[in-house]
């Protein structure tokens, strides 16, 4: 889809409100000032994953400024799958319910934005580049802007965090040998290790994204992975991988028969000793972590020297939700240049910005340039290649077979 098409797309959807008194107009970001006094005195319900103290913390923070600059009231849904935001937005399309959902603004990007955009279940296409502070978003250096999981974005979800697989390990229990630098080294060191490593259970993003990193290193074809899955394939594929976990689980925390619920739980292994090596999908995770007492700080961070995967997140807002216009405000508040600098933050989140630090004010920059990115963060150039995600299909088809072959009980 053009942007033009987008664009004039976007300007009929606002239109329909216009025909007949019993729907209201949506809210058209070209027209800020009207989105903002429609925002005023409404609540936002705000669907996102609520795992971390300290990302609470921060959208807590954001819901703060909102109330006292707009008159915009946050609330917090939290989640622990964003797929169940999903399907209460596509049981209320079942039901009927075109307006007035109870979702307006869902934390979301891969699998679940191909889901909903597929079935028609976001706010019309160019609303996200139509945002006052569009114009310092990165789009010119990070493709995971407009492209998400393969996926054209088309507007459809607006940007406020990036992110890229690291790995971490205690130096202070460091082992002989060298650290890991592949997925296939991954597992020798599991075998001279035994127990030092596992990953969450998928569906947990965390514990599906180790999946879609080792199948992206191990798949003979890996442009194979950007192209929806195809069915008669996908065993010849995936052997690779599902080889590659046959030998690795054996040699994992507690033999493999169980599985961190999360990252959060996974982090915990390894401040209490029971892990040498987790990862996380934030390359201050680490930092932040020593910043807030949850690890030790003799914690490190790592890459593989042949690239880990990385993406953007987004936030986005569904077709039929009753705080639109207030959706809007907080979705551009999160790209300001105010609520990026204070996520990159380690102290308060350590979430990389999505915004061109060229694109700001001398001020804005200085913000920036302050920021104390923290000891077990690795700096930009040590982060390695960029791994493109596989196609959302990919995942859907393993996630099955996984559970198939190793969910508790099986």
């Amino acid at each position: 889809m053009t942007r033009g098409f987008s664009k004039i797309l976007l300007a009929s959807v606002f239109a329909i409100g216009l025909q007949g008194n019993a729907v209201a107009a949506d809210p058209n970001p070209k027209d800020w000032a009207s989105v903002e006094a429609a925002a005023k005195g409404q609540t936002v319900f705000f669907n996102a994953w609520g795992g971390s103290p300290n990302i609470n913390d921060y959208i807590a923070w954001a819901g703060s400024v909102l109330k006292e600059r707009y008159g915009v009231t946050v609330e917090h849904v939290k989640l622990d799958d964003t797929a169940n935001a999903v399907a209460t937005v596509v049981a209320e399309k079942t039901a009927g319910k075109n307006e007035g959902g109870r979702i307006d603004l869902i934390w979301i990007n891969g699998e679940n934005f191909a889901s909903m955009k597929k079935q028609e279940l976001l706010f019309a296409p160019g609303w996200a580049d139509q945002l006052p502070n569009w114009q310092y978003v990165d789009v010119e250096n990070k493709p995971t802007i407009t492209v998400d999981f393969t996926i054209p974005t088309d507007g459809l979800e607006s940007p406020w965090g990036g992110a890229k697989m690291v790995f971490f390990h205690d130096t202070a229990r460091e082992k002989a040998g060298k650290l890991p630098d592949s997925t296939s080294d991954l597992v020798e060191w599991a075998a001279a290790n035994k127990g030092r490593f596992s990953y969450p259970a998928p569906p947990d993003f965390i514990g599906s994204s180790f999946l879609k990193q080792a199948l992206t290193e191990l798949a003979t074809d890996p442009a194979k992975l950007l192209q929806p899955v195809n069915l008669e394939e996908f065993t010849q594929v995936t052997t690779p991988l599902f080889a590659m976990l046959d030998k690795l689980h054996p040699n994992m925390w507690r033999s493999g028969r169980a599985y961190p619920k999360n990252y959060p739980a996974m982090s915990q292994l390894l401040a209490d000793g029971e892990l040498d090596i987790i990862f996380a999908f934030n390359p201050s995770e680490a930092s932040s972590a020593i910043a807030q007492n949850r690890l030790p700080n003799t914690v490190r961070s790592f890459t593989f020297s042949g690239g880990t995967l990385g993406n953007t997140h987004f936030v986005a807002v569904p077709y039929n939700a009753k705080s639109k216009a207030g959706a809007l405000v907080l979705a551009n508040f999160l790209i300001s240049p105010e609520a990026q600098a204070r996520k990159q933050d380690p102290n308060v989140w350590g979430d990389p910005t999505v915004l061109n630090i060229n694109k700001l004010s001398d001020d804005e920059k200085a913000k920036f340039a302050a920021l104390d990115l923290g000891i077990a963060t690795l700096k930009p150039e040590d982060l390695g290649q960029m791994l493109p995600e596989p196609h959302p299909s990919w995942m859907v088809e393993i996630e099955k077979e996984w559970t198939r072959r190793y969910a508790a009980g099986n």
